[in-house]
């Protein structure tokens, strides 16, 4: 009877080791798929500027070139700009929400993926301590250390997004400004 338990209290262990295998193995896949998500928001958001960018350079080249504007048309390109400004930010700021909150998730199964493989590691060298000491497999683990939560950064990881909205549109700004400078000395001196 002593034996059928402990054959069962084994099994049950190496279904624990098997679960956290699994939970190793879906948190790495997780945190591959995250990048790859990460990666396509990021050519998202290049291929916004890269489009912007060609708008802004065309309305520059005609406020350049058009003999017809005049210092009183200014308000035409003004609000030309700030509009198309409006609809960019807006997009930049939903593509960037989506590469953040990716990174965040991604961030999280990276810190729950090195605690499970932590752990695994530290059971496996306990394990291999007992058999070579003859000691019980059993006293060795317990039960409770086959149990993985998903684990969150702490609050200081917040401030590298700040720091990357602060960026982005810092430079936003700094074009707008810039291009509505240009308009108004194109067409009034």
């Amino acid at each position: 009877m002593a034996e059928y338990e402990r054959s069962i209290q084994h099994q049950s262990k190496e279904t624990a080791f098997q679960a956290l295998n699994t939970i190793i193995q879906l948190h790495f896949e997780k945190t591959l798929e995250k990048k790859r998500a990460i990666d396509l928001q990021k050519k998202e958001l290049y291929k916004l500027f890269q489009i912007f960018f060609i708008f802004l350079g065309l309305v520059f080249l005609v406020l350049a070139q058009s003999p017809r504007l005049q210092c009183r048309h200014c308000w035409i390109p003004i609000t030309l700009l700030s509009i198309a400004h409006l609809i960019f930010y807006v997009s930049v700021a939903q593509t960037l929400r989506c590469i953040n909150a990716f990174k965040y998730q991604r961030r999280c199964h990276k810190l729950t993926l090195g605690l499970a493989t932590e752990k695994l590691r530290d059971i496996k060298i306990r394990i291999a301590a007992a058999s070579a000491a003859d000691a019980d497999y059993d006293s060795v683990v317990a039960d409770d250390e086959f149990e993985i939560h998903y684990q969150e950064p702490p609050e200081t990881y917040f401030g590298k997004f700040k720091r990357n909205w602060a960026l982005h549109f810092g430079f936003l700004i700094l074009i707008y400004a810039f291009m509505i400078s240009s308009s108004v000395v194109l067409l009034c001196f």
